[in-house]
């Protein structure tokens, strides 16, 4: 399979949001490519309770402008909420931010409403990094919102237990005592091709290359979901294999978002030195090289996030892109796939040479 097959494949699955029928088709469709290399493929499961929207709107001088629930916050009442309303306007970064949990904690307000804040216009949603813990009072996202302050809130859903699933390979080494993760999240709001496609080409193409060349030390490749609720698919991982984020554990390899994104940055982060120059020389090598290196102090706001705290040993890929968490993340033209194949090349190049 080619990059390009590989990307219209997943584009063509629809919302790719945990634990829904699209993302079990997404789980799915790359066990079955793995395995179509040659790979012994698991599905490991974990379970959620699943936010299944009913009514969602905001009413501003009489309009009603559909929403999107925030999908760490609490719901409404059927019937809504009405004042005091906040409304404020905020990208999908601003969940990174030192002062967002506690502008969402403020008790001022009945309900608060999000206004996307994306390069291009559109619901650029923010993930939900408390969703086990909902906090703050009912919040909605919207594209945007006429000049009248909004009067009424609805943010109705129920939950679904439901299961989602993590896409596991496992290489086995000569040497059983060391340990690489390659790591890739499958999940997200919309198709969001250019934000998870790259780094999926990426995984899959290490793969080829470790089934054709067996490693030294053990490799184990997952592909997550539960990205946007806050990292539940490496929470789930990780419970199947503690201390494997510790110093002392796994080395982490992670395809994050936005790789190859028309028009985006590609940037190395990591807070290890010998990691983070072996990726920029393949990189470099393969005529894409890195357009920046973050700071080895900056704590990365993705799955690595995790380990990074916990002082395990990783590197990461990851990119911008203008259609960040937007609906129109879509095939062809939100990806550059010669800049895909470059990088999917170099990445699996420098794997192969760290796991020997």
């Amino acid at each position: 399979m080619t990059a390009a097959t590989w990307l219209q494949a997943w584009d063509s699955h629809g919302f790719h949001r945990t634990g829904t029928v699209e993302d079990k088709a997404g789980a799915d469709w790359l066990a079955k490519e793995a395995g179509s290399l040659g790979a012994s493929v698991s599905l490991e499961p974990f379970l959620l309770s699943r936010i299944d929207p009913i009514s969602c709107w905001v009413e501003c001088g009489g309009q009603r402008i559909e929403g999107v629930p925030v999908f760490d916050s609490p719901p409404t009442p059927p019937d809504g909420s009405g004042g005091p309303l906040a409304v404020t306007h905020l990208s999908p970064w601003a969940v990174y931010t030192p002062d967002f949990q506690a502008m969402r904690r403020a008790t001022d307000r009945a309900g608060l409403v999000i206004v996307c804040l994306g390069a291009e216009p559109g619901l650029g949603l923010l993930n939900a990094e408390q969703f086990r813990e909902p906090y703050g009072c009912p919040a909605i996202h919207v594209a945007k919102l006429p000049p009248a302050h909004p009067e009424r809130l609805v943010s109705f859903y129920r939950r679904t237990m439901v299961e989602a699933h993590n896409v596991v390979v496992t290489i086995p080494g000569r040497d059983r005592s060391r340990k690489l993760v390659v790591m890739t999240p499958r999940s997200s709001w919309w198709q969001s091709t250019s934000e998870r496609g790259g780094g999926l080409v990426c995984w899959l193409e290490t793969l080829r290359a470790l089934i054709a060349a067996p490693p030294e030390m053990d490799v184990v490749m997952t592909a997550n979901s539960g990205h946007e609720l806050g990292h539940l698919g490496l929470d789930a991982f990780l419970e199947r294999r503690p201390g494997w984020d510790q110093p002392d554990g796994a080395i982490w390899v992670h395809y994050g978002a936005n790789i190859g994104a028309m028009g985006g940055q590609l940037s190395i982060q990591s807070a290890d030195g010998p990691l983070r120059d072996a990726m920029r020389a393949a990189l470099t090598e393969a005529g894409q090289p890195p357009d920046t290196m973050a700071p080895e102090t900056r704590v990365p706001s993705g799955e690595t996030k995790d380990i990074h705290r916990m002082g395990g040993r990783y590197v990461t890929l990851v990119g911008t892109n203008r259609l960040f968490h937007l609906p129109q993340d879509r095939w062809p033209h939100a990806l550059d796939v010669p800049a895909i194949e470059r990088i999917a090349a170099a990445a699996t190049a420098m794997v192969r040479a760290l796991a020997g």
